[in-house]
């Protein structure tokens, strides 16, 4: 279905409005929108090139950006080429177009970085190739996300066609960005070029974006996820940019706000995110900044520091923190995923709201400089916040517990305020999640914040990621997560194989979540199998129990628990986790009279995996009976 934005399926009269719509009504309709605009020079927050606040970055900040951009300069730039694009067609492989594309753009923000704070004409020729170069790129869509190729047979983009994804909003952003600080440098050295710019984001990305309401990750089906306020917030930076004042740049705006809106009213009260803390930064964080610029660009008449929603998902990210650089994993996310984010977002918000174990949380994180990989936007609001800048590192808050019931997860530690001791965490939830896996039941546990009963997390993505055979991939399948296989049946993929009768207790010697896994399996029988999760305070031990009850005897089933570490076993019933980067052990203790173990080496040769566990991880595979009712617990506490 293709409309204009005038048309029906434009503005969902069907829908109701979410938490932003409903709180600001008239403030954020169209015709609201042409009055409070501010012009596209001052509609983005960060200073063009001259301004004193550029002479006033520490030399330090920009080091790592300077001797990258200095190395590459005078050398050739990054092609994507067409065999690379095709490679995804043909054999599945992404990576090596896409990084292709990513090491253009990012040579081009560095060298808008360059170009700002020095102004040399060098720097401005250096920022022009990359921008004519992305101008000239037939596709700024990922091949992974081009919808035109299959039908037609074709394994190269239709140019007459462009598809609005995350690569193509990303790379309309940098360049809004990137005119917002150059523009009057770019008018004077490279005249016309900016004219082009604004050519090749109108026909690639404004007007596709009004155009067409089909597009899947709008969510008018009911499925929003992290891409809409993604590509909504680079739509947002675009138009206001790059767009001229009046009812189309009105309407692309408050399309893109729509869009947040429904990103909004799709999480759950409690502002967990099912794909994890990973995906908090392309999902929540991207849905925070366009909130930031919608305050800035009308001038304060957009405030979203009153809904709810929004104050608690900027607590998320510090309650789902281990201790370290490691955090609890779900579903596609890395337990120790890349530590070069946008902090000063959280930071940011969390000051305003009066959120002092965010502000604690994300100052603690604070890196001491811009990292050389970084997005062109994200940098420039860093480099100009002020309080960011002048924050101290500070100690992180980690909660003594928590429990979201949005998304069924739970974790708790020995004690709040120090990683030291052993921190649980389980999850309940449905295997039709974002970036699913099917790892109802399953829980973490770690020692001094190090995980060590753990979830692998993904490989590299491919075609077959997000295509047919994604539960083929071994990381995918309850098999590799710690969840029982139950009679030889691993768990089911889809809504309906789900916890049920979740109860949690939060006491202060005591953390329990108690729930049934059994619907979570395809099995032909009525049945039941009641997972315990407790952490005991005062014992300083995890205990997992489960009981069953089943109409009769049958196969046994295996309880898996993912390991990673050097795995030792001390006597019968036991083995010793030692972590890959050492510290403190596991212990982990079972009655060996009620199931028989064996241990599963696990070898990893993709880097996603193997830059987070080492070269393997083990699974431990604990043989239940196959009686029509039984009990079994495992016990974790720390090796001294």
């Amino acid at each position: 279905m293709t409309n204009t934005a005038t048309g029906s399926s434009a503005g969902r009269p069907d829908r109701a409005p979410g938490p932003l719509l409903a709180a600001w009504k008239a403030a954020a309709s169209q015709d609201s929108l042409i009055r409070t605009l501010l012009p596209p020079d001052a509609a983005l927050p960060a200073p063009a090139a001259g301004a004193a606040v550029w002479d006033r970055i520490p030399a330090e900040t920009l080091a790592a950006v300077r001797e990258q951009a200095e190395a590459e300069l005078g050398t050739p730039w990054p092609q994507p080429l067409a065999s690379q694009y095709a490679r995804f067609f043909r054999d599945g492989n992404r990576t090596v177009y896409e990084s292709n594309v990513f090491e253009r753009q990012d040579r081009l923000t560095r060298a808008v970085l360059m170009a700002v704070v020095s102004r040399a004409g060098i720097w401005l020729d250096e920022v022009a190739d990359g921008i004519v170069q992305l101008c000239e790129q037939s596709s700024w869509c990922w091949p992974a996300h081009e919808e035109s190729c299959r039908p037609r047979g074709t394994v190269l983009p239709d140019v007459a066609a462009p598809c609005l994804d995350l690569g193509a909003a990303d790379v309309a952003a940098q360049l809004a960005w990137a005119d917002q600080v150059l523009g009057a440098e770019l008018d004077a050295r490279f005249p016309g070029l900016r004219e082009r710019v604004r050519t090749e984001v109108r026909g690639r990305v404004l007007d596709p974006f009004v155009r067409r309401r089909d597009w899947h990750w709008l969510g008018f089906d009911g499925d929003v996820h992290n891409w809409c306020p993604w590509i909504c917030g680079n739509v947002l930076v675009a138009a206001l940019r790059l767009a001229a004042p009046g009812e189309d740049r009105a309407c692309q705006i408050a399309l893109a706000l729509a869009g947040i809106d429904r990103y909004l009213a799709a999480l759950p009260d409690d502002g967990s995110v099912d794909e994890g803390y990973e995906y908090w930064w392309n999902g929540a964080c991207r849905a925070l900044e366009a909130l930031d610029l919608l305050e800035h660009a009308t001038s304060g008449a957009l405030d979203a520091a009153g809904i709810p929603v929004v104050r608690e998902t900027v607590r998320f990210p510090h309650r789902m923190h281990l201790g370290g650089p490691w955090y609890l994993n779900l579903a596609d996310s890395r337990a120790r995923p890349p530590g070069d984010q946008p902090w000063h977002v959280p930071y940011r918000w969390a000051r305003r709201l009066g959120e002092d174990d965010g502000v604690r949380h994300a100052a603690s994180q604070r890196p001491a400089a811009v990292p050389a990989t970084v997005e062109l936007g994200r940098a420039l609001r860093e480099l100009t916040d002020a309080e960011w800048l002048g924050a101290e590192r500070s100690e992180p808050p980690l909660v003594a517990a928590v429990w979201l019931p949005g998304t069924q997860v739970g974790v708790a530690r020995s004690a709040g305020g120090t990683a030291r001791g052993l921190t649980l965490a389980i999850k309940g939830g449905h295997n039709d999640e974002h970036h699913n896996h099917n790892d109802v039941g399953s829980f973490v546990v770690a020692v001094d914040g190090v995980p060590v009963l753990v979830d692998a997390g993904r490989p590299t993505y491919t075609a077959q990621t997000f295509g047919p055979d994604r539960y083929a991939i071994w990381t995918m399948q309850s098999g590799w997560h710690n969840v029982p296989e139950m009679r030889g049946t691993q768990q089911g993929q889809g809504a309906r194989f789900r916890a049920r009768d979740v109860e949690v207790v939060d006491k202060p010697d005591l953390f329990e979540v108690r729930l049934d896994l059994a619907a979570a399996y395809p099995l032909p029988e009525p049945a039941r199998w009641r997972r315990t999760a407790r952490l005991d305070r005062h014992a300083a031990r995890v205990t997992i129990e489960d009981t069953w009850s089943f109409t009769g005897d049958g196969d046994p089933s295996v309880l898996h628990l993912l390991l990673a570490g050097r795995i030792e076993r001390p006597a019968a019933g036991q083995v010793v986790v030692r972590p890959p980067a050492g510290g403190r052990a596991a212990l982990v203790t079972w009655d060996p009279e009620r199931a028989t173990a064996a241990l599963t080496v696990r070898t990893l040769e993709d880097p996603m995996l193997s830059d987070v566990w080492g070269d393997h991880v083990t699974r431990l595979e604990l043989r239940l009976p196959g009686t029509a009712t039984g009990a079994f617990e495992i016990r974790v506490g720390v090796q001294e």
